[in-house]
């Protein structure tokens, strides 16, 4: 890839579970030359607890909490590709900072692709309470519309992981053009 835009904050992916902010974002982030950060390994970390063992011992709000306090010290420090949890930009508070701080980059998929990636792995705590594609559908209706307002949203595909990374430095470069 020969293109690589200046950014000017650090670029947080948003989206729902499943839509590639992990795989994507570290590609996204070499090709910038920049760290990559996945905010979920960073509560972890400061948590000493898995994602899910937060959910199950401490419960979702304990989570949310844990998870402002850490996209706000990231967002604090030096320039980074941050990938955050599905639920993340839906708090009020984090959002607005993300848009303060960060520019920010929604990986929009379709409920099937959402519902095959998913069904991958089982720590997903939010999506252990019954069906995944009722519980994904209901999460996208509510989550969308929010979702929305993002500084710049790519769309992926069942593409190669490269053809995404081109779209999105593509869109990141088109609206850095125009800002």
């Amino acid at each position: 890839m020969n293109f690589s835009p200046t950014l000017p904050r650090s670029l947080v992916l948003i989206g729902m579970p499943g839509s590639g902010k992990s795989t994507i974002g570290r590609k996204i982030a070499a090709a910038l030359g920049l760290p990559f950060v996945d905010s979920d390994k960073e509560i972890e970390a400061a948590a000493g607890m898995t994602v899910p063992q937060i959910f199950a011992q401490l419960g979702e709000p304990t989570f949310r909490d844990g998870e402002r306090k850490v996209i706000a010290r990231l967002l604090e420090g030096e320039r980074c590709v941050l990938s955050t949890g599905g639920g993340a930009f839906m708090d009020e508070t984090t959002r607005a900072l993300i848009k303060q701080k960060g520019l920010s980059l929604w990986l929009k998929a379709d409920l099937a692709i959402l519902v095959e990636r998913t069904s991958r792995t089982h720590d997903r705590p939010l999506l252990q309470g019954g069906n995944p594609a009722e519980i994904l559908q209901r999460l996208m209706a509510q989550r969308e519309p929010i979702f929305a307002e993002a500084d710049v949203t790519v769309i992926t595909k069942e593409n190669p992981i490269n053809v995404t990374v081109a779209a999105a430095l593509n869109a990141l470069e088109s609206h850095l053009l125009k800002s």
